[in-house]
């Protein structure tokens, strides 16, 4: 039989997501869930400024988008304080780690993260043929120390830490983050994930230094801006990292109405501040049922509550089967020891109801 002619890195991967989307599951159930609670997506939504940008963008859909994203990406220069050179835009987080790891990873190079974050990080590495190397969790938060120590004994290409974490949620304090940066060793990128910042205290970013040549700071629309369908990330690093992106990103991946949507939902931070209080307000009520229910919820700087089940993963795993089989979508960490818990997107009003009214029966079904 004759084809493609895979690359013998390609044929050693598996053909594989790192995640399994409600969709998937939905089809499979052959009915959809009542509530989506687990993907960390924003269910309140986004600025009725943003959809309203998006709507009248769409007549205009049959154009590219700019390939520059000059308007965004002054837009956020702006915002933050920063030069426009010092910021690229691209196809959500997801898109620019990927674009990242082509611009640093060549087969064999090391790269740093912690066992259990954000599995695309890994994904990535993966495809470009890199050696990914783990640190564990300490007291179920990233280790700035042993991921800084890891880096300089492996001569990793980059460290991916993620402030707040996913899937724990939990977090480190700016001047923690600070010297984690002034640790790095020159050759090697620090990737601090911000894609929860907006719903973090004020103290958890550091100040942006955007031509510190050993960090590269990536958040995201997806989160406190309710696009995540929209697929709008961006990066703030030194000029010349950013200007590294033109030589391999798809210029023309940005959609016209999802540009027109992040800028709208820019200039609208009105209704971010509603939002950052609604998801607030969610976060004390998972946490509330968790507690009524012998559950520990673990303090949460991000849109989602990780609740320690008090036993081990099995058992987490059985509660979280047992709710998906009531029809409430969650998911929980990959890795022990931190999949002894599960872990709950905050939702609407009705969403938090439907939990609330599952999770017993869940309970004593795993129980039992």
């Amino acid at each position: 039989m004759t084809g493609p002619r895979y690359t013998q890195l390609i044929d050693s991967l598996p053909a594989s997501v790192p995640f399994v989307g409600p969709e998937t599951q939905e089809r499979a159930r052959g009915h959809a869930f009542l509530a989506r609670l687990g993907a960390n997506e924003n269910v309140f939504g986004p600025s009725p400024r943003a959809a309203l940008a998006m709507t009248r963008a769409s007549r205009e859909v049959w154009m590219y988008g700019d390939p520059e994203n000059h308007d965004l990406k002054s837009a956020l220069g702006a915002h933050l304080g920063v030069s426009p050179e010092n910021i690229v835009v691209g196809e959500g987080i997801d898109g620019l780690l990927g674009y990242l790891a082509r611009l640093l990873v060549a087969p064999g190079d090391p790269v740093v993260t912690s066992d259990g974050a954000y599995p695309t990080v890994n994904y990535h590495v993966a495809g470009y043929g890199g050696v990914i190397h783990k640190v564990p969790y300490k007291d179920d938060r990233e280790d700035p120390e042993a991921l800084i120590a890891a880096a300089a004994d492996t001569g990793a290409k980059f460290v991916y830490f993620a402030n707040p974490d996913n899937p724990m949620g939990t977090w480190h304090d700016a001047g923690t983050v600070q010297r984690m940066i002034d640790s790095v060793a020159m050759g090697t990128v620090l990737i601090l994930d911000e894609a929860y910042l907006e719903f973090a205290p004020a103290d958890t970013a550091p100040k942006i230094d955007a031509d510190d040549p050993r960090v590269i700071r990536m958040r995201t629309f997806s989160k406190g801006y309710g696009m995540a369908g929209a697929r709008v990330g961006y990066a703030i690093g030194h000029r010349d990292l950013i200007r590294a992106f033109d030589k391999i990103r798809n210029h023309f991946g940005m959609c016209r109405i999802s540009q027109a949507g992040a800028l709208a939902a820019l200039a609208d931070q009105a209704y971010l501040a509603e939002v950052i209080e609604q998801v607030a307000h969610a976060r004390r009520d998972i946490a509330r049922i968790a507690r009524t229910h012998g559950l520990s919820p673990l303090p949460s700087a991000t849109n989602f509550v990780t609740v320690d089940c008090g036993q081990d993963g099995d058992f987490a795993r059985r509660v979280l089967g047992e709710l998906v089989a009531r029809g409430i979508f969650i998911r929980m960490p990959f890795t022990a020891p931190q999949d002894r818990c599960i872990r709950i997107s905050c939702g609407r009003a009705q969403d938090i109801a439907r939990l609330a009214a599952a999770l017993p029966d869940a309970l004593a079904a795993a129980r039992a």
